[in-house]
C-alpha cells in the first residue's frame, strides 16, 4: 500500500490505495516573496493584503501574507506525486480550512490519509478520496482539506476495491473557521482595496458578475503548474494527453480557482481573506485558449463570535467559459451547466461597521 513501500517509478494507480493508507509527502517547500511576486504575475491577484506590507501591519500581521491560493496550491502540489499523478482528472473538495497565516520564510510540509477508494463502472479508473493536512516549520497546522480525484488503474482486469465513500461535511460551520485574534480589521483602507462595500452592505441573494475575464495561455498555465509543483501528468505531457478522453492536456483546476477568484476582486474588493471552502466541484474541463470569467452569489453571512468588527461571508463562485455572463443562467445546486468549469461554495472575510 502507499506509504508502506518505495513509490514505483509510474507513480500509484487505484489498486494502490486502501483506507487507512497513510502518506508523508515528499518536498517540503519554504515559501518566498519571489513566489508571491510570480503568483501575482500569473494570476493578476490584486487584494492589497497580498501586495502591501505597511497595509498588511497595520491589520496586524508581521509582514505581508502569501495569498491563501498560493499557499492552498502548493501544499496540493505536495500530495500529487502521491494521490494524483495519474490522475484522470481532480474532481472537488470538501472541508477545507486555513486555519494560520503563511509568510514569506515559512517552510511547509505535507501529510495525507485515505478515506475512501471507489472504482467506476468503465472499470478503467476509480475515485480515490484523500484528508490533507499541511503544517509549518514550527508544527502547526496552516490548512486542511479533503479532495477526491479520479485514477488510473495500472490493470484494468484486476479485482475492483471494496468501495468505501467517505461522508463528507457539506459545510464548515462558523465554529470552526479560523479567525486570527491580532486582526484589526478596521485598517483596511479602501483607498488601497478600490472598494467602499463591508460585510453589512451585501445581501443574501445578491448575484454580482464581475466585468474582467482571463484567456488563459499555456504558457502562464505551465508556469503556474510548476510553481506548485504539481506533477500530474494530465497537466504536463502533451503527447500522452492525446490518448485521453479530450486529446489534450487539462489546465490545472487550481488555477482556474486562482483566477476566478482574481476576477472577484472587482465587486468584493474587501474581501481580505479565504476563510474556508465548504465544497467545490470542476465540473467541466478547461484548455488553452479558454477564457474565464466569474459570477459571484452571495449565499449567506454570519458574524463571528466575540467580534464586532468582521463577518463571514459565504458565496458561491462560478468560472463560466467561453460564454457571456448575461446569457449564462446560474444553474440549481447540483445541476451542471456545460459553460460552467468551476462550482466553488467558500467562505471570505470582511471588515464590517462595528
Amino acid at each position: 500500500m502507499p506509504g508502506s513501500r518505495p513509490r514505483p517509478l509510474d507513480g500509484y494507480f487505484l489498486e494502490d490505495y486502501a483506507p487507512g493508507d497513510r502518506l508523508v509527502h515528499a518536498t517540503p517547500r519554504t515559501l518566498t516573496a519571489a513566489d508571491a511576486s510570480l503568483y501575482l504575475a500569473l494570476t493578476g491577484s490584486r487584494n492589497p493584503v497580498h501586495c502591501a506590507a505597511p497595509l498588511a501591519r497595520a491589520m496586524g500581521h508581521p509582514s505581508a501574507p502569501l495569498d491563501d491560493l498560493l499557499v492552498f496550491h502548493v501544499a496540493f502540489g505536495k500530495t500529487v506525486h502521491d494521490v494524483s499523478f495519474n490522475a484522470v482528472a481532480n474532481l472537488g473538495y470538501a472541508d477545507v480550512r486555513f486555519l494560520e497565516p503563511v509568510y514569506a520564510g515559512d517552510t511547509i510540509a505535507c501529510e495525507s490519509e485515505v478515506i475512501g477508494v471507489k472504482q467506476n463502472s468503465s472499470g478503467r479508473n476509480g475515485n480515490v478520496y484523500v484528508r490533507s493536512h499541511a503544517f509549518n516549520q514550527h508544527g502547526r497546522e496552516v490548512l486542511t482539506w479533503a479532495r477526491w480525484v479520479m485514477v488510473e488503474k495500472r490493470d484494468p482486469a484486476s479485482p475492483a476495491p471494496a468501495p468505501v465513500v467517505p461522508d463528507l461535511p457539506k459545510e464548515v460551520p462558523g465554529s470552526r473557521i479560523a479567525v486570527p485574534g491580532f486582526l484589526k480589521p478596521a485598517a483596511l483602507d479602501p483607498r488601497a482595496t478600490g472598494g467602499t462595500r463591508l460585510w453589512d452592505d451585501y445581501a443574501v441573494g445578491e448575484s454580482l458578475d464581475h466585468p474582467g475575464g482571463f484567456t488563459i495561455e499555456e504558457s502562464d498555465h505551465m508556469l503556474a503548474t510548476r510553481l506548485y509543483q504539481n506533477t500530474a501528468r494530465i497537466h504536463f505531457d502533451a503527447f500522452a494527453a492525446k490518448s485521453n478522453a479530450f486529446g489534450r492536456r487539462l489546465i490545472y483546476g487550481g488555477h482556474v480557482i486562482s483566477l476566478a477568484r482574481a476576477l472577484q476582486h472587482d465587486g468584493l474588493e474587501n474581501a481580505f481573506a479565504i476563510a474556508a471552502f465548504h465544497g467545490g466541484t470542476h465540473a467541466n474541463p478547461t484548455f488553452a485558449g479558454d477564457t474565464v470569467y466569474a459570477r459571484s452569489v452571495v449565499t449567506g453571512r454570519e458574524g463571528v463570535r466575540a467580534r464586532n468588527d468582521l463577518g463571514l461571508l459565504r458565496v458561491r463562485l462560478l468560472a463560466i467559459k467561453n460564454a457571456k455572463l448575461s446569457e449564462v443562467p446560474t444553474p440549481a445546486t447540483g445541476e451542471r451547466h456545460p459553460a460552467v468549469v468551476l462550482d466553488l461554495d467558500f467562505t471570505v472575510l470582511l471588515p464590517r461597521r462595528s
